[in-house]
């Protein structure tokens, strides 16, 4: 029986050791999430005491999370084929990604106004535009599969998004007001630029997916800014949060009364 190209690979070539870097990657950037909400559970700072939307984006966020992993252990083990299989999950969880978390946005923007070290403007403009810009990023990469590198390296920096709120909640977010949001963006992006060094180490070249996925990224939250703070941004965001609990609070970050850093 003949044996594909793919099954005769190298345990040692360059792109089995690609594909294993990438899965180190993946399984770094989904213990961070988990790390990051199990903390804040154990420290009582979460509850299950929440709506139902709550539930349902944390059942569809760790599936996406189960899938990526998944995929990167297939590939990395040589399992092309079950991977190729597998991905086409992605096409139906991705919007199903976006609808859920818009739905979360709108809840807690009106049940609690948000994170307090985040403006309500630029928390309700730019988390919609890096769910958008995951998913954009995401779906480039579901087109390109039939070219590895830049496959791998889209589907990472747009996982990499997902990382910003496991971040956020091991971090001291309190200590970066007003910039926490840009802080964390920044930290956020340590990941594709461990990928570039890599590449840069690897074979002398940063490869042009890094430098596509992080522009977009920094574009959309450019543009989610430009929006947030102009006047049609904090108008909006009053009249989306007016007559509700979310009005309560300040839209500028702010140090709840009684708390200490």
């Amino acid at each position: 029986m003949a044996t594909s190209p793919i099954m005769e690979m190298p345990a040692r070539s360059p792109e089995m050791a690609d594909r294993r870097f990438h899965m180190a990657m993946a399984l770094a950037m989904a213990f961070t999430i988990v790390a990051g909400f199990s903390l804040h559970l154990a420290m009582g700072r979460s509850s299950f005491a929440v709506p139902p939307i709550f539930h349902i984006h944390a059942f569809v966020s760790f599936a996406w999370i189960g899938l990526y992993l998944a995929q990167s252990i297939l590939i990395a083990g040589n399992n092309a084929a079950w991977h190729r299989r597998l991905g086409m999950v992605a096409f139906g969880w991705v919007p199903l990604m976006v609808a859920v978390g818009l739905m979360l946005i709108v809840t807690v923007m009106q049940r609690t106004g948000g994170p307090f070290f985040f403006d309500q403007n630029q928390f309700l403009f730019s988390n919609p535009a890096h769910l958008l810009c995951f998913a954009g990023l995401t779906f480039a990469a579901l087109k390109v599969r039939r070219h590895a590198g830049w496959h791998r390296r889209l589907m990472l920096v747009g996982f990499a998004i997902l990382t910003g709120p496991g971040l956020g909640r091991l971090l001291p977010m309190p200590l970066a007001m007003p910039h926490a949001w840009h802080v964390n963006l920044a930290i956020v992006l340590i990941w594709p630029a461990i990928g570039m060094i890599r590449d840069r180490m690897v074979s002398g070249r940063i490869h042009p997916a890094w430098l596509r996925g992080i522009g977009t990224l920094l574009a959309s939250q450019v543009l989610a800014d430009l929006v947030a703070y102009s006047d049609f941004g904090i108008a909006f965001t009053q009249q989306f949060v007016a007559g509700t609990p979310g009005a309560d609070r300040p839209m500028e970050a702010f140090m709840p009364p009684g708390m200490a850093m």
